[in-house]
Parts: C-alpha cells; sequence; structure tokens
C-alpha cells in the first residue's frame, strides 16, 4: 500500500514516501484444499520516490499497488531506465523542457502500456498511484499532477490556484488523515449509516467536519525544512503505529525525501544506500 506525499510549499515542493512493498500470494489451505489462503510478504527496499536526470525540475511519489506483473512483478521504479529513453533531455536545452503536465502524460502513458501489457484483465487488483510534483519554466511556484493507472490515467491537477498551498498524500492514509483532518476516511459513512443520514446532509456534515477538525496549519507561511518535517512525521508516525496493530503493515523501511525548487530543481534530502553486512565486535 505504502503512504507517498507531495507537499506543495510557497519555497518548493516536498517528496516523501516510504520503502516498503507488499506482495500477496495465495495458496492453498492443506487443511481443506478448496479454501485459499492470502498471504502477504513485505520487502523493505523498494524506491517509490522517482527521479528522471533527464527532466531535473520534476519528481515523482508512486504508491498502491506495488508492482506490475504477477508471474514476473516489477516495481515503477525499475521500468526508470526505459521511461527516460522516451523522453528529451531538458538539462542544457529549454526547449526540451517539459512541462509537469507533458511529463505526467508521457508517464501515464508509459505505465499504462506496462499494465495492460502484464496484468489480468479479469481480476480487480487496484490502482498504482502517482502524484507528480515539479516547476514549469518560469513558473513562481510549483505543480502538482495526479493519475491512477489504470482506472484514472489522464493526469489531472491538484491545487490549481497559483497561491494555494498544502499536502497531497495516498496508500495507507488513515493515521494522517486522522491527524490532518481530525478524522478518517471512513467515518462519514459510519456516521451517514448510523445517524440515516441523507446523501445531501451527509455532505453537509463531511463539509462540517473538515472545516471543524482540520489541523490549522498556515501551509502558506511555512519554510521548506518545516515542510519537509511535517511530510516525514506523517510518515514516521504510520510506520510507527503499524508496529502495534493487528492488520496490514503496508507502510516501512526508510523514508526517502526530496525537494524540488524553481532555481536548485530536484535534490536529496535523504535516501537510503545500498550497503554490506555489517559486523560487531
Amino acid at each position: 500500500m505504502s503512504l507517498g506525499i507531495v507537499f506543495k510549499g510557497p519555497e518548493g515542493i516536498v517528496l516523501a514516501a516510504d520503502s516498503r512493498v507488499t506482495l500477496h500470494a495465495r495458496i492453498l489451505d492443506p487443511q481443506d484444499p478448496k479454501k485459499i489462503e492470502e498471504i502477504a510478504s513485505y520487502y523493505d527496499n523498494a524506491t517509490k520516490l522517482l527521479y528522471v536526470n533527464k527532466q531535473p525540475f520534476i519528481g515523482v511519489v508512486t504508491y498502491g499497488v506495488g508492482a506490475i506483473g504477477q508471474k514476473e512483478p516489477r516495481t515503477a521504479h525499475s521500468y526508470i531506465p526505459e521511461f527516460q529513453d522516451e523522453i528529451p533531455d531538458g538539462n542544457n536545452d529549454k526547449n526540451n523542457r517539459l512541462s509537469v503536465k507533458a511529463f505526467s502524460k508521457k508517464m501515464s502513458d508509459f505505465f499504462l502500456d506496462k499494465w495492460n501489457r502484464n496484468m489480468p484483465t479479469d481480476q480487480k487488483i487496484g490502482d498504482m498511484a502517482f502524484l507528480v510534483g515539479g516547476y514549469d519554466d518560469e513558473a513562481p511556484y510549483g505543480t502538482i499532477f495526479e493519475f491512477h493507472i489504470p482506472s484514472k490515467p489522464e493526469p489531472f491537477e491538484q491545487m490549481q490556484d497559483k497561491g494555494t498551498f498544502g499536502l497531497l498524500w495516498g496508500g495507507q492514509r488513515e493515521y494522517a488523515d486522522r491527524l490532518m483532518q481530525g478524522f478518517d476516511g471512513s467515518l462519514p459513512q459510519l456516521v451517514k449509516q448510523f445517524a440515516k443520514l441523507s446523501d445531501d446532509q451527509a455532505k453537509e456534515m463531511l463539509i462540517n467536519l473538515r472545516g471543524t477538525l482540520t489541523a490549522k496549519i498556515p501551509y502558506q507561511f511555512l519554510p521548506l525544512q518545516d515542510c519537509v518535517d511535517l511530510s516525514i512525521f506523517l510518515i514516521r508516525t504510520t510506520i510507527m503505529m503499524q508496529k502495534w496493530i493487528v492488520g496490514i503493515r503496508g507502510v516501512g523501511g526508510a523514508i526517502d525525501v526530496a525537494t524540488i525548487t524553481r532555481t536548485e530543481g530536484f535534490k536529496i534530502v535523504q535516501q537510503k544506500t545500498i550497503f554490506g553486512e555489517i559486523c560487531k565486535n
């Protein structure tokens, strides 16, 4: 599932993601051959913070379905070398610098093709979601686009107004939801059913809840460092909570973080590294 965050601040964009990928295997119950059990396997070294060095002012966070393909599953990160071969190099030529929207469209088309080639069409699997953040040439503030493969492949812009700042997060978001908006996504439906509310009443209740319970954070005021700190905090809190819960622990491993600014482009803040065996005396 993962937890991915893109934070649009006045000084730049922050991208943050955990490193856990969960793969599910179905096996026959040895006690009951007619019963199929699903087993989750966790891998804590996946890279969900994506970067294409040909477009240095754009970065991507992915969450949701962790891999494409069933017999030979591959992460989104493993496809980046192929994707990079299909886009122009904008490092030294502004004419080749893609807008965030154009980049998002190319990436969506690429991964939709991979999905259609490698995933079954007769099963409901879920989506591999992407949050794309970056700066268009000479734009004062960053831009964020979102798309989901395969259900919503057309990229759509988030926080479109020039002076609008804030966070987007996706994946296993219940703890981030509770901290940031005061309740998780299951509450409105639970209240609607319990109180027997109409659709209009439920919508009015949701608006009231968000207006009353949402954390009062002045996003337009926050320096870039505070944006980094808050992004890490939300992912770390989710990881810690999942240590004790009974359920899918889909967020874990190292937290990778990067920033994008209009002057310096994409910069890694923290990122896991490859290391060998550590021997203690």
